[in-house]
């Protein structure tokens, strides 16, 4: 079992667990996430790791109740626990690879939306860490919807809150402070967005006509997270990947977004998966490819 530390409430649909998992936490890096259950019958759920404390042994998740298993998240409390906290999973962020002094010479601009701001905390947080800085948009449809404000102004180079309604911040999506930003004369070697694949595909399309490479993270289209029920197929300069475990980071100028939405759309109903098992043959699968994911 794996005891929950801390548990809190950042608004009113996303929550923060703080998790006893000392194996875990030795071993993370930024970009790589965990498959979490709340019982023998749960579902297994794939959450991006948002922090990590390697000395305490902790790592802290974070979520948005989407399903039965992450609404009986919601109603744990401090002192109870998870029964599998597995990690980490997934290929850790290109840049933890990368040459320091390197890092240093490049101007990095991270983009987050909603939750996707959480998976965005922990690689700006590395970076400050080994004396990188980085910019930060973070959106949300209003000042109320933005979390892990604090966290993220105390370790980013320049941090740009955004709201939709303009109630906070610059008034307006992600995709017109990045275009503000560029208007300024600021320039970017990098892009890494994460959030809403809606989202993702726009800063795409936008970071594409700027000539600014962009990393994006497809952890939204897991389900299973060890790439055998197939649900995060996708089209990557049209070779088959699957988000699990080949990513969840990949060159999102590459990425099929269309593809994947309509995709993503498709598997959650029986019709659906019958249909893309039809379409997509011995690819309909990931890992081992006989694991009735589409069951």
């Amino acid at each position: 079992m794996y005891k929950i530390l801390k548990a809190e409430q950042l608004n009113a649909n996303i929550y923060l667990m703080v998790v006893e998992a000392p194996r875990v936490a030795r071993h993370c890096e930024p970009g790589q996430f965990v498959i979490v259950k709340i019982d023998e019958a749960g579902e297994r759920i794939p959450l991006t790791i948002c922090d990590y404390d390697r000395e305490a042994g902790t790592v802290t998740i974070v979520f948005q109740p989407v399903g039965a298993s992450t609404k009986r998240f919601a109603g744990l409390k401090t002192g109870d626990a998870f029964r599998d906290f597995t990690g980490p999973l997934g290929c850790p962020s290109e840049f933890v690879k990368e040459n320091i002094e390197d890092l240093k010479q490049k101007k990095i601009l991270f983009v987050g939306g909603g939750v996707g701001a959480a998976p965005v905390y922990p690689q700006v947080k590395w970076l400050k860490e080994h004396g990188v800085d980085a910019d930060v948009i973070i959106g949300s449809k209003n000042k109320e919807l933005l979390i892990l404000e604090k966290e993220m102004e105390a370790v980013a180079g320049r941090y740009y809150p955004c709201t939709d309604d303009g109630s906070y911040g610059h008034a307006g999506m992600v995709t017109t402070m990045i275009e503000e930003l560029v208007a300024q004369g600021n320039t970017y070697d990098i892009c890494i967005a994460i959030g809403p694949m809606i989202m993702m595909k726009f800063v795409c399309l936008l970071t594409k006509k700027l000539e600014i490479p962009t990393i994006v993270s497809m952890n939204p289209i897991m389900v299973d997270g060890t790439g055998m029920c197939g649900a995060c197929r996708l089209l990557v300069g049209g070779e088959v990947k699957f988000a699990c475990v080949d990513g969840p980071e990949f060159d999102g100028h590459l990425v099929d977004f269309e593809n994947a939405m309509k995709r993503q759309q498709m598997y959650k109903s029986e019709e659906g998966r019958a249909m893309l098992k039809l379409q997509e043959g011995d690819t309909h699968h990931g890992g081992c490819g006989n694991c009735g994911g589409e069951k």
